[in-house]
């Protein structure tokens, strides 16, 4: 495994009892990514990000941080981590001033006007105990306290799910804001597809414990379309088409979603099922729901 990359995991493979949840899972992050990781609830990605923090040791196979094994991270590489938890493990009878006063108190380069600065653009009541707040507050500290170290690697899992969808969009390009400024790695989890479309750069899209597909975000969008094939006679069968996710066939017409798609391939594609084609282009919730079904 090569050192070039933030993070990096090799067949990495997880059971909890006689369930196997990542299935020869093999990923990369290259420096100043913002990778979105997009799957179903229960696809495997919070045990993805267990293991790639050391939280849990893979069955076989790899997984590294900076070079190092996930499982015996040095101290000088955890420094370099910030992590935001799907389920935060605040102490309710502190307020959230204390919560960053106490974390600022291990950091000689805590970044005081940085978190001073979103704090007052995400309406962050530091002055109320944790414990009173609600989930979209208490995930907001909790990503205070992973940034104010200017992480080199910042971890989120579900960053979002609490806050209302007006908030939710100015916390995500805030966080887009801050990536691009700094230069630093983010890798966040979420099943909401708008989210990662919105932000990332690439993605990684978990299904049922194995990686259906991992890339730049727009070379995706690009190489998958959907193409809607119309015959003079009734299709008989699906067509069988290389690459094909998702197909539908109705009377004459049958609807395909296609991946690795190249242009020159649509006369391939009416010479071989002698119907005429048309090609659209697909979000990413499409592509989605085209590897889910």
């Amino acid at each position: 495994m090569s050192d070039e990359y933030v993070v990096e995991t090799r067949d990495l493979e997880k059971d909890a009892g006689s369930r196997r949840i990542l299935k020869g899972v093999t990923l990369r992050a290259s420096p100043g990514t913002v990778v979105g990781l997009l799957g179903k609830n229960g696809a495997g990605k919070s045990t993805l990000f267990e293991v790639l923090l050391g939280f849990a040791t893979p069955t076989s196979g790899e997984a590294r941080v900076f070079g190092e094994p996930s499982s015996r991270l040095s101290a000088a590489c955890k420094a370099r981590i910030g992590f935001v938890a799907q389920q935060d493990e605040l102490m309710g009878l502190m307020t959230g001033a204390q919560h960053l006063s106490l974390a600022a108190s291990f950091h000689a380069s805590w970044d005081h006007a940085l978190i001073q600065r979103l704090a007052r653009e995400w309406e962050v009541p530091l002055d109320r105990r944790v414990g009173v707040l609600s989930g979209g507050e208490r995930q907001k500290v909790a990503t205070l306290l992973a940034l104010g170290h200017r992480p080199d690697l910042l971890v989120m899992d579900e960053p979002a799910s609490g806050l209302d969808p007006v908030a939710r969009r100015a916390f995500m390009v805030t966080l887009l804001e801050i990536a691009a400024e700094s230069g630093r790695t983010i890798l966040f989890s979420s099943h909401i597809v708008s989210d990662i479309e919105r932000i990332a750069s690439h993605v990684w899209m978990l299904r049922e414990g194995e990686i259906a597909w991992q890339g730049e975000l727009d070379h995706l969008k690009e190489s998958t379309v959907r193409v809607v094939l119309r015959a003079e006679r009734d299709f008989a069968s699906p067509p069988q088409v290389a690459g094909a996710l998702h197909c539908q066939v109705q009377g004459s017409s049958a609807s395909l979603v296609l991946r690795d798609w190249t242009p020159d391939m649509l006369q391939q594609l009416e010479q071989q099922t002698g119907a005429r084609g048309e090609v659209t282009p697909l979000t990413l919730e499409d592509i989605f729901l085209a590897v889910h079904s």
